[in-house]
């Protein structure tokens, strides 16, 4: 190794405002995969790169070497158009575990490789592990076998793929360096594109519950992905979606899929819906599933009401080791020791609801983590949540409270109490989808 080698230089050169040459930008990745780079120093980079950004040469470069840090999926035996979905993360997004069945009954194949949570926002791998024995951890022969057989697979990293962004995630999550765009990018993409996918439709969130607090931020971050999916030859098509109020009405991993299994049985959150239909919308676009946007929709609404989006879900549970019996009876999943409804006095109309204030609060609960070693705990969170501009009753309830401890449970009332506010006049919600970006 040479001098211009070491991690203290490539350290130093970002540190100092420099762009990273594609070869320091390897060694990093190797040092990453290999350990011959410490925690700290794959922190303090992450850390340098968080400050000073990568250009977009670089962010392309350290996509393209987090994805060949491991194997690439061939998926070319399935005839079938393979199309993923990915959020940008948020408060009560629970959409891929509705989602990816939905699509699949209409078509094409969903290889789904997902992630855990991070910073304050849920993972759809912590959400499925609350369905007992559902093993998320698949080889990539499972994996495509599975793909190929049942048409869906909902996995997390494997040992084979992208090892460079596993060792870096769980970094990420825990140095404050989650919002960095070009981290952002590579993170996504490298999993993605070492699927085995023809295309990718991602969910990029904005908002107080986002990763992308600001607008312009979510969109700068949508149009990088964007560029970059095309510059490594798949097309990528992303959607713009608000989350300054938790999507649907429960937080916490048991809970959320509770509501994605109502969402499969035709009866999910308004809003909820609406974004998961806008992304499926454009799933089967993508995937020559469907020529136009209604069409799309009244397909993935006739899998939800013919209830074969269901019998999907159930397929795909079996499939990889989980009780189905959780899917025809969401009662048999963890339920929480202490439940407390969340009661507003006066009553009035709700004028705010802070997505971000909630998380807070569930993670408060146990149902995030805020060190990568930290157990979750399945079953807390908060449901029955209020959506802005709802009319509350007096004596009516805000929310339930879900807790495993007394004092978890007080400070999380707490938290609650001051991130739902309700007045004399209701709050106008934001748009849930705003653009897509192709």
């Amino acid at each position: 190794m040479t001098p211009g080698q070491f991690p203290q230089h490539i350290i130093a050169r970002k540190r100092d405002g420099h762009a990273l040459t594609t070869e320091e930008i390897k060694g990093f990745v190797r040092g990453a995969t290999d350990g011959s780079w410490a925690d700290y120093q794959l922190s303090a980079l992450l850390m340098a790169i968080f400050i000073r950004g990568m250009t977009p040469a670089e962010t392309a470069a350290l996509t393209d070497a987090m994805m060949r840090s491991g194997v690439v999926a061939d998926l070319s035996s399935i005839r079938r158009a393979k199309v993923d979905k990915h959020s940008t993360g948020g408060v009560g997004d629970k959409v891929s575990l509705h989602l990816a069945p939905m699509v699949a009954v209409c078509g094409p194949a969903v290889p789904m490789i997902s992630g855990r949570g991070l910073g304050h926002t849920g993972g759809t791998l912590d959400k499925l592990e609350s369905i007992a024995g559902f093993r998320v951890t698949l080889s990539m022969a499972e994996y495509a076998a599975q793909v190929a057989k049942v048409g869906v697979a909902l996995i997390g990293q494997t040992a084979e793929l992208a090892p460079a962004d596993k060792k870096l995630y769980a970094l990420r999550d825990v140095t404050g360096t989650v919002e960095s765009i070009p981290l952002i990018c590579a993170s996504i993409l490298c999993k993605k594109m070492a699927e085995g996918i023809d295309a990718l439709v991602l969910d990029v969130t904005f908002g107080r519950g986002a990763f992308m607090t600001e607008k312009a931020r979510a969109v700068e971050l949508a149009r990088t992905m964007v560029d970059i999916g095309r510059a490594m030859g798949k097309p990528v098509r992303a959607v713009l979606t608000s989350m300054d109020e938790p999507r649907g009405r429960a937080v916490g991993n048991a809970l959320e899929v509770a509501e994605s299994l109502a969402c499969l049985r035709g009866e999910g959150p308004a809003d909820l819906m609406e974004v998961t239909y806008a992304l499926g919308e454009q799933m089967l676009l993508m995937a020559g599933a469907a020529a136009t946007a209604e069409t799309a929709r009244a397909q993935l609404a006739a899998g939800v009401a013919s209830g074969a989006a269901l019998a999907k879900f159930r397929e795909i549970v079996a499939a990889q080791g989980g009780d189905v019996r959780m899917i025809d009876d969401p009662s048999r999943l963890p339920s929480a020791r202490l439940q407390l409804p969340l009661v507003h006095a006066a009553g009035g109309f709700v004028h705010d609801v802070d997505a971000r204030a909630v998380a807070l609060a569930c993670l408060r609960l146990g149902a995030g983590r805020i060190r990568a070693e930290n157990p979750i705990d399945p079953a807390v969170g908060v449901d029955r949540l209020v959506k802005v501009g709802e009319r509350v009753p007096a004596g009516g309830v805000l929310g339930v409270i879900h807790a495993s401890d007394e004092a978890a449970l007080a400070d999380a009332r707490a938290q609650l109490e001051r991130a739902i506010v309700v007045g004399d006049q209701p709050g106008v919600p934001a748009p849930r989808v705003d653009q897509v970006i192709a």
